[in-house]
């Protein structure tokens, strides 16, 4: 039989959070692979390794450090979660969008998420940022959905609706940030597998049939269970590299995590400017 993760073991991880802070965070940061060094921006920080925290699923892959940093960004008080877990890593979809449930009891009400991804579109470059405009939920859609087993009736409805899963003002917000900077942001729908292989060639010529931009092993489940409670969401998607629509090219972790270099510079742009209007 399932077990699922409860309301008592949110509140066990969301009471340790809260004793160990000095803040009441308004906004979460949610860091892709590669994208950490973002955390270092937040000031008069209050750092908890997440394997301190009961409940909590530790991340086991490069990249993914496992902290959370709660203090003052871009006149904001934010939780960062340095480092999420997968859903490859052998977690249930309910553990790996645990966090997020802990951000709601905590009084989070806006989530923006980054994630390292692969371009389906041609003309997308490692390096390059996308605006998630709307995202392809393929891993729910086979039956990995967060919201499975009994609804929390504390956090939202038992049938939540997704027909504006990204928040349209703070999609205005970015789009405003990126002209202010003289940034190129790409818009796109962004597709979730479950990984942890790469995408063959049929794989991106599949996705970019059916509508995707840019694919990973992240970030919806952890937008569908941010719905679930309507939180507002911002999702920024880092190109770590270029579609391979031939098979001419072979992807690596090292070339995601070295895409990330380039990256940081431009989602600090970004998300420092919409915190600033928030």
């Amino acid at each position: 039989m399932d077990s699922f993760v409860t309301l008592q073991q949110i509140d066990e991880a969301a009471q340790m959070v809260r004793a160990a802070t000095r803040y009441q965070p308004a906004v979460g940061l949610i860091l892709g692979s590669g994208l950490g060094d973002l955390a270092d921006m937040v000031e008069d920080a209050d750092v908890i390794p997440t394997a301190a925290i009961p409940n909590w699923p530790v991340s086991t892959v490069q990249g993914h450090p496992g902290r959370l940093v709660i203090g003052r960004l871009g006149g904001q008080v934010v939780l960062v979660l340095q480092g999420r877990t997968h859903y490859y890593e052998g977690y249930s979809m309910d553990q790996v969008t645990l966090p997020v449930r802990v951000m709601q009891r905590l009084g989070i009400g806006t989530l923006f998420v980054t994630n390292a991804a692969g371009a389906i579109r041609p003309e997308f470059l490692p390096g390059d940022v996308m605006l998630i405009t709307d995202q392809l939920n393929l891993i729910g859609m086979a039956g990995l959905n967060p919201l499975r087993g009994p609804n929390l009736a504390e956090f939202g409805e038992r049938f939540p609706d997704m027909s504006q899963v990204y928040d349209r003002e703070l999609m205005d917000l970015a789009r405003q940030a990126a002209r202010k900077a003289q940034m190129t942001l790409h818009e796109g729908v962004y597709v979730c597998l479950a990984g942890p292989s790469f995408e063959s060639p049929a794989d991106l010529r599949f996705l970019r049939a059916i509508g995707a931009d840019a694919v990973g092993m992240s970030t919806v489940p952890e937008v569908v269970v941010a719905r679930h409670s309507k939180m507002r969401v911002l999702g920024l998607s880092g190109i770590s590299n270029k579609a391979n629509l031939d098979g001419s090219t072979e992807t690596t972790h090292a070339e995601v995590l070295a895409a990330g270099k380039q990256i940081v510079p431009k989602l600090k742009t970004v998300m420092l400017d919409v915190l600033n209007q928030l």
